[in-house]
This record gives structure tokens, sequence and C-alpha cells, in this order.
């Protein structure tokens, strides 16, 4: 019986640190993360500014390319013209 409370008691303090844990872990993930994308905001914000002042009265020109892909074919008769045998 006293095993049995004790195992049920370790198992629970096991859960709770666990889940502990992994909270503090994801916490330290989310800070790091916003840590690396505000740097990288912060050092591209005179590019982003270049950018924008660059931009020809906000129009964007578009275009469309193809590529055409040219192919020969054989024109002659595949199977020969007499026959074998004949």
């Amino acid at each position: 019986m006293f095993r049995n409370v004790l195992a049920l008691l370790t198992g629970a303090i096991l859960l709770i640190l666990g889940f502990l844990f992994s909270v503090v872990v994801l916490a330290v993930i989310a800070v790091l993360g916003l840590a690396v994308g505000g740097y990288l905001w912060w050092k591209t914000r005179t590019l982003r500014r270049a950018m924008r002042e660059q931009a020809p009265y906000g129009q964007v020109i578009d275009g469309e390319a193809v590529v055409v892909e040219e192919h020969r074919v054989r024109t002659e008769n595949a199977l020969p013209r007499d026959p074998p045998g004949q």
C-alpha cells in the first residue's frame, strides 16, 4: 500500500515538474524568437525605407514570360517499306 502511494506521488511530482519545465522552455524559445525578429526588423529598417522611397509612385510594372521549347519530330516511317520474307 505504501509503495502505491509513493509511486502515485512520485508520478504526480514528475508530471508537474515536466509541465513546468516545458512551459519554461517554450517561454525561452518565444523570447529568443522575438529577440531575433526584433533584431532583424531593426537592422533592415533602412533597407525598407530606401525601397519605399524608390517605388515609382506606388506602381508595379508586371510582366509575363513564356518559355517555348522546340521539339524535332521524325517524319519518316517507323515501319520498314518491304516486310521481310516477301
